[in-house]
C-alpha cells in the first residue's frame, strides 16, 4: 500500500505538550524476566503473571539499550502471550496518548488493541494490525480508519493520540501524522499486546499520558477526511467529518473538498450541531486518479464568521492510490454460522468490503452448521481455518474478517494469469442456469491450473430457528458492531438478512481437474460449462455467478463475478466439457447401479462416466455424516468399484457419484 500523509495543525490545541504518567524502557529489569510482576501497570489478559501468557525481557534488540520485550506467536490462533498494560483507570474525556517503539521482523507481523473498559474483553476501542510494512487501524467496526507505513526490520515509534472529549483520534509513525478519524469507542482502560498468527516483534520505550482539554467558544474543526477508497479507478464518495470543537452550537458553515483540480463545495444551513458533536458531510462522487495528488478539506464561514481556532479549519492529505493489476478481482471466503456468537463481526466486515471494493472484490460466506450450509464447500473450507469467524483472501492465510485488508491490498496488485468472464443462459420456467466460465490467458499456464464456479445469493432469509443469529454483541456487550449491538441474542430470524451466501460450488472446492491442456499460451481462451437448477426459494435476481481460476498451489489466481442478467448479456460459450450436460438427470441416474443391495460385507458400484468427467464417490449415513470419499480424477466410460462395507453397521446409507459436479444419489442398505 502506498503511503498517505496528513497535515493537520491545532487539532488538540496550540502549544499543548504531553508529559508521562507511565513509561518503561525495561532497562532496569534483568533479561529473561517476566514483566508482569515488575509493575502494577503490567499484567496479562487473564491476570495470571509470570507464565506463558506473560512476556520476557531480552537484549537481542533494543531501541534504547540494552533491553526490550519480545513477542512471538506459537499457538495456531496466536499467543499464548497476551500482555496487558493497564492505564490505572478508565479515561472517558481529555487527551490520552500512548507511545510504543516497535521492531517487527521482516516477513512477520505485529498487533495490539486498546481496551475501552476496565474488564478486558468487554469493549474494543481500537485494533492496530501491522504487516508487510503497512499499518491498518480500525475501531472494531470500521476498517482502515487510518493506513500508514513502517520499515520492516527497523525500530519505529507508533503514537496514538485520542481526544476523548471530541472523539477525534490521530496516529503517528516517528512523529509523522498518517491518520486522523472519529473513533467509535471513546474510552480507554488498557492496551493489549498480543502476537497473532505469524507475529514476531519487540517493544521498547512504552509510555502513556492523559491531559485535560478545554473547549473554545466558537470552533468548527475538520476532523476526518475519508476519500472512500484506496484504489486507482475506484468510484468513491468522499466524506468530510466536521466536529463542533467549541461551546457554541454551529448552525451553518461552508465545506470544500479540492482534489485533482476540482472543487466540491457544500453550503450547509440548519445544522444545529451541538458542542462536541460531529457530522459527516458527503461531497459528491470522485474517480480516484493514479499518482500522488493532494486532497484538501476546509471548513469556513462558521455561523457566518471566522471561528476562534483557524489552525484546525483545514485537513490536507497526499493521496497516492494503489494501482490494481489489470482485470484483477480478489476473493474473500468467510467461514460463518448462525450458531457462532462472534460471526456478526464477519458479516459486518464482509458488507463493508463489498460496499467499498465491489469493483475489485467478491465475498463468499461459507456457512457451517446451519440451514445455509453447502456441505462440500463447508467441509473443504473448514480444513483451512482454525475457527469461526475466519476468512481466506484468495485462499491465503487464515485471518479474522476484520483483518482482510493487508492480504487484499497485496493480492489486488498481483497480475493475474488470466482474466475471467462468466456467460449464462437462464430458463425461468425450468430454473436451469447454464454457466460458461471463460479464462482469457495473459500469461503462460499449464494443466495444473483449474477452473471452478460458485453461486452466491444476497438477501437470504428464513423462518426456522436455524436462521436465528447468535449475537455476542447484543446489548452493546462488546461495543459497536455495525448495529448488532442494538439487537437481541440471538437475533430472531425475522430480523436477519444474510448476504454473500454460498449456494452451490461446482465441480468441487479445488476445481475441475481437466480444465486446461498441458501447455497454455498467452492469448489463449479456454471455457468450461456448469449447470445448476435453482430451487424455487432462491431469488435469481440476487444471485451472483463467481468463476475462479485456482493456481497449482491452491491459491485463487483471479475471479470474475456477474449477476445472472449480466452473464446472460455476456453470452453463453460452449466449453470443452460441454458433453457432460448432454445427459439428462434421469440418464445420469440410470448410469449408477449398486449390487448386491441389500449388501453385507461388500457392494459393487457400477457407473458410466459421460464424456471425460471428474468422478468422485461419497458415502454418507442418513444424518449426513460422510463415511467415505474418494476422487478418481478424470474418467471416461464404464467402471466397476468394490466398496468394503464390512465395518458398516446395519442401516441405510447414501451413495453419491459426482460427474464434474453433477451428482447422482442412490440408497445402499446394509444388513
Amino acid at each position: 500500500m502506498k503511503k498517505t500523509t496528513f497535515l493537520l495543525a491545532g487539532l488538540f490545541g496550540a502549544g499543548f505538550s504531553f508529559g508521562q504518567i507511565f513509561s518503561d524502557n525495561f532497562d532496569a529489569v534483568p533479561i529473561n524476566t517476566y514483566i508482569g510482576p515488575t509493575s502494577t501497570y503490567w499484567s496479562t489478559w487473564s491476570g495470571t503473571e509470570g507464565g506463558n501468557e506473560d512476556a520476557k525481557t531480552t537484549n537481542n534488540q533494543a531501541n534504547s539499550q540494552p533491553n526490550s520485550v519480545y513477542f512471538s506467536s506459537t499457538a495456531a490462533s496466536g499467543g499464548p502471550q497476551d500482555v496487558l498494560l493497564k492505564f490505572g483507570q478508565l479515561y472517558t474525556n481529555g487527551i490520552f496518548t500512548l507511545e510504543t517503539d516497535f521492531y517487527i521482523n521482516s516477513g512477520k507481523n505485529a498487533y495490539f488493541n486498546i481496551q475501552g473498559a476496565l474488564n478486558p474483553g468487554t469493549t474494543w476501542a481500537l485494533n492496530v494490525n501491522m504487516d508487510g510494512g503497512q499499518i491498518y487501524i480500525d475501531d472494531a467496526t470500521t476498517p482502515n480508519l487510518a493506513v500508514g507505513s513502517y520499515t520492516e526490520g527497523a525500530w519505529f515509534k507508533l503514537k496514538i493520540e485520542a481526544n476523548l472529549t471530541l472523539k477525534v483520534w490521530k496516529a503517528y509513525v516517528n512523529n509523522n501524522l498518517f491518520g486522523t478519524w472519529i473513533n467509535g469507542v471513546n474510552s480507554v482502560a488498557s492496551v493489549d499486546y498480543f502476537p497473532i498468527q505469524n507475529s514476531q516483534f519487540y517493544i521498547d520505550n512504552v509510555s502513556f499520558d492523559h491531559q485535560p482539554y478545554t473547549l473554545s467558544n466558537l470552533n468548527g474543526m475538520v476532523a476526518m477526511l475519508d476519500m472512500g477508497g484506496e484504489l486507482a479507478g475506484q468510484i468513491v464518495y468522499p466524506k468530510i467529518r466536521i466536529v463542533n470543537a467549541g461551546l457554541t452550537t454551529i448552525n451553518s458553515c461552508d465545506i470544500n473538498l479540492n482534489y485533482n483540480g476540482t472543487n466540491y463545495t457544500q453550503n450547509l444551513t440548519g445544522l444545529n450541531l451541538a458542542s462536541t458533536a460531529n457530522q459527516s458531510i458527503n461531497v459528491g462522487n470522485v474517480n480516484l486518479a493514479s499518482g500522488n495528488l493532494p486532497v484538501v478539506a476546509t471548513i469556513s464561514n462558521v455561523n457566518g464568521q471566522n471561528d476562534d481556532v483557524s489552525s484546525d479549519d483545514t485537513l490536507s492529505i497526499s493521496l497516492n492510490p494503489i494501482v490494481p493489476a489489470a482485470g484483477k478481482m480478489v476473493v474473500s471466503e468467510e467461514g460463518t454460522g448462525t450458531w457462532c456468537q462472534y460471526c456478526p463481526r464477519g458479516a459486518v466486515f464482509m458488507d463493508q468490503f463489498n460496499s467499498k471494493y465491489s469493483q475489485f472484490w467478491v465475498g463468499i460466506a461459507v456457512h457451517n452448521g446451519d440451514p445455509m450450509t453447502v456441505t462440500d464447500y463447508d467441509s473443504a473450507f473448514g480444513n483451512l481455518i482454525s475457527g469461526y469467524p475466519s476468512a481466506l483472501v484468495d485462499r491465503g492465510a487464515d485471518v479474522d474478517p476484520s483483518g482482510m485488508s493487508p492480504d487484499f491490498f497485496e493480492r489486488i496488485q498481483i497480475a493475474p494469469v488470466a482474466t475471467i468472464q462468466n456467460g449464462a443462459t437462464w430458463d425461468p420456467s425450468t430454473r436451469v442456469l447454464q454457466v460458461s466460465v471463460s479464462a482469457d490467458f495473459v500469461q503462460a499456464a499449464n494443466s495444473n491450473y483449474k477452473l471452478l464456479c460458485v453461486l452466491t445469493e444476497d438477501g437470504v432469509t428464513g423462518t426456522g430457528s436455524g436462521y436465528n443469529q447468535v449475537n455476542a454483541y447484543a446489548n452493546n456487550a462488546l461495543g459497536p458492531m455495525g448495529g448488532y449491538e442494538s439487537l437481541a441474542n440471538p437475533v430472531p430470524a425475522a430480523q436477519m438478512v444474510y448476504d454473500h451466501v454460498a449456494r452451490a460450488i461446482a465441480p468441487s472446492f479445488t476445481g475441475y481437474a481437466n480444465s486446461f491442456p498441458a501447455t497454455v499460451s498467452p492469448g489463449a481462451t479456454h471455457t468450461l460449462n456448469f449447470d445448476f437448477t435453482l430451487p424455487a426459494s432462491w431469488d435469481e435476481n440476487s444471485i451472483h455467478i463467481v468463476g475462479m481460476l485456482v493456481d497449482p498451489q491452491g491459491r485463487i489466481d483471479n475471479a470474475g463475478k456477474a449477476t445472472i442478467a449480466e452473464a446472460v448479456s455476456n453470452g453463453y460459450v460452449l466449453g470443452s466439457n460441454a458433453g457432460i450436460y448432454d445427459f439428462s438427470d434421469s440418464e445420469l441416474a440410470e448410469s449408477l447401479n449398486i449390487y448386491p443391495n441389500p449388501a453385507n460385507s461388500f457392494a459393487n458400484i457400477s457407473f458410466n462416466s459421460p464424456k471425460s468427467s471428474e468422478v468422485e464417490l461419497k458415502v454418507s449415513d442418513l444424518s449426513g455424516k460422510i463415511l467415505a470419499v474418494k476422487n478418481y480424477g478424470i474418467m471416461n466410460g464404464a467402471y466397476d468399484i468394490t466398496l468394503n462395507t464390512s465395518n458398516y453397521s446395519s442401516g441405510i446409507y447414501i451413495v453419491e457419484m459426482s460427474f464434474d459436479g453433477r451428482k447422482v444419489q442412490k440408497r445402499l442398505i446394509i444388513e
